[in-house]
């Protein structure tokens, strides 16, 4: 009997935090329809789930998303999203959502980060937009991207293609932080701490008074339902 594929993203909550794992490794969670099918039905779910206060988007393998998949072809499932609409959905949705890095980013992938709240890269992974190389701009990621970049590093490297190494890119202002790959964990666990902690849960419209859900010990307080992030 065939050996069943492994999922291409993986969810896990815990005490208000959904963590969302892009599970391509070997693909090097590049953006196919499966990928993208699935990463968009996580988001839709946790962006509903009263529950979930804080989206944690990952990955596994040594490279966080690599853009557009060119080689894999004929999915078994047709197309329920496109980037643009999985971007729209972390930029407008009710919840913060947080890019733990955990290797390096081209093409899309960079737009993938970028659209987060926050984010949090190892300092040994490289990010490029290397699609340019192929003849490919980076169109529809710009819309991210270009709003948290000044005009002469946003030229510099859409029109080059160059990778340029963590730092540089919190220092342009792509992504917030860089550190040690055996700090990543530690250090989106503070970040994510201070967001449950700081962030109400909500509630539908129809809500009208307080109240209260038990997470892991903790009483948190669930309001009426938030407006969108922008």
């Amino acid at each position: 009997m065939a050996q069943q594929e492994e999922p291409s993203t993986l969810l896990h909550v815990e005490l208000g935090v959904a963590t969302i794992t892009l599970n391509r490794p070997q693909e090097k969670n590049s953006l196919g329809v499966e990928i993208i099918n699935e990463l968009g039905d996580h988001l839709a779910a946790c962006m509903a789930n009263e529950e979930v206060r804080t989206i944690v988007l990952t990955n596994n393998g040594n490279t966080f998303c690599a853009g557009a998949n060119l080689k894999r072809g004929n999915p078994s499932d047709p197309a329920r999203y496109n980037l643009v609409e999985i971007l729209t959905m972390i930029q407008d949705g009710p919840k913060v959502v947080v890019a733990k890095i955990n290797g390096h980013i081209t093409g899309g992938g960079v737009g993938l980060a970028a659209a987060c709240d926050l984010s949090v890269i190892i300092d040994s992974a490289k990010v490029g937009f290397t699609e340019v190389r192929i003849g490919v701009a980076p169109a529809i990621i710009s819309v991210v991207c270009l709003p948290k970049m000044r005009r002469g590093d946003a030229a510099e490297l859409m029109l080059s293609g160059e990778k340029i190494m963590a730092t540089r890119a919190v220092e342009v202002g792509l992504l917030n932080y860089a550190v040690p790959a055996d700090s990543l964990d530690s250090a989106v666990t503070r970040l994510t701490d201070k967001l449950v902690r700081g962030c109400l849960l909500y509630t539908s419209d129809a809500a009208d008074e307080e109240d209260s859900v038990d997470l892991g010990g903790r009483r948190i307080i669930k309001k009426k339902k938030k407006p969108s992030k922008r």
